[in-house]
């Protein structure tokens, strides 16, 4: 007879195949790039990186001196994030014949209202950290993100630029996502110049779920800040700038999960009595530097800023 699995099994495999439909920033989750590159030991994983010269002028009489004209290098990330959550529950607190569905109602609030929040905000603002440490090639410089005001006149506009920004970054078009705040999804429903269709009831759709090639993605405002506190939890920081558009490529994202583990252990001497659930996951987000022309932001900066 086959052996049960215990529910933290269970839970931890549901959870895998989860994270690409409950995160707002689930298709980041799902990028090529997580089965591309391999771990080197627990934490690190190893990007290999190619270079090689341009072309020179041939000469028919004579042969070039034969030499190496490429370089390997390696762009080394290293996983810092590793979270945890336990809790204790007394059997008298809950129906004990239906025990397991008890659980399942605890850690299905717990992911619902903290966890993947917390996956959300750490995804939004770990990727704004890491594309502001690479060099912008406009101005020999960090990247800086646009802060124009959006309105309905200049959404468009704003998109227009941060799209050319990644064309002349030689950045894939196909495949790009534009994440936004519901205030601006908004916004770009009231859009200037934005076309509208017309039903055969005459009823107006202004429904706006693409621009060109790219999809859109409406996300709590909440949710796109650049920092946040991580204590307990999440929480925006005090001087978190607020982001209203986030253009990416999923495949310049790396979203590596490298150690998750997921136990429910039954009453014991130990628990005194009670049930013990603990789970743990090591886990972050990263963009790759020599394509981090692939994610582009717009931001309001904080009060006092």
């Amino acid at each position: 007879m086959p052996k049960a699995l215990n529910y933290a099994e269970q839970y931890s495999q549901a959870l895998a195949n989860q994270f690409p439909y409950v995160l707002n920033f689930g298709a980041l989750y799902a990028t090529p790039a997580n089965g591309r590159y391999r771990f080197v030991d627990a934490k690190t994983i190893q990007i290999p990186t190619l270079s090689t010269t341009g072309r020179v002028n041939a000469d028919r009489d004579s042969i070039a001196q034969a030499a190496r004209n490429y370089d390997n290098a390696w762009e080394t990330k290293t996983l810092k994030n590793q979270r945890m959550w336990t809790t204790l529950v007394h059997p008298m607190d809950i129906d004990q014949t239906n025990q397991v569905a008890s659980i399942a109602n605890i850690t299905k609030t717990y992911n619902e209202f903290q966890k993947f929040p917390e996956m959300d905000a750490y995804t939004i603002s770990k990727l704004y950290a890491e594309w502001g440490a690479t060099t912008d090639p406009d101005t020999g410089k960090a990247r800086v993100a646009d802060s124009t005001a959006i309105t309905t006149a200049n959404v468009l506009k704003i998109f227009d630029n941060m799209m050319l920004k990644m064309d002349n970054e030689r950045i894939p078009v196909n495949g790009r996502i534009l994440y936004v705040t519901n205030e601006i999804k908004y916004l770009l429903k009231e859009a200037d110049k934005i076309s509208r269709q017309w039903s055969n009831d005459d009823s107006i759709s202004r429904v706006v779920n693409r621009l060109e090639e790219v999809e859109i993605v409406g996300v709590p405002a909440q949710l796109m800040k650049t920092v946040y506190d991580f204590t307990e939890g999440w929480k925006p920081a005090d001087d978190a700038d607020q982001v209203n558009m986030m253009l990416v490529l999923p495949e310049v994202v790396l979203t590596p999960v490298s150690y998750t583990f997921a136990k429910l252990d039954p009453p014991g001497a130990l628990s005194q009595g009670k049930y013990v659930y603990y789970e743990e996951s090591f886990e972050d987000v990263f963009v790759l530097n020599q394509r981090a022309g692939g994610v582009q932001f717009n931001i309001t900066k904080h009060a006092g800023a």
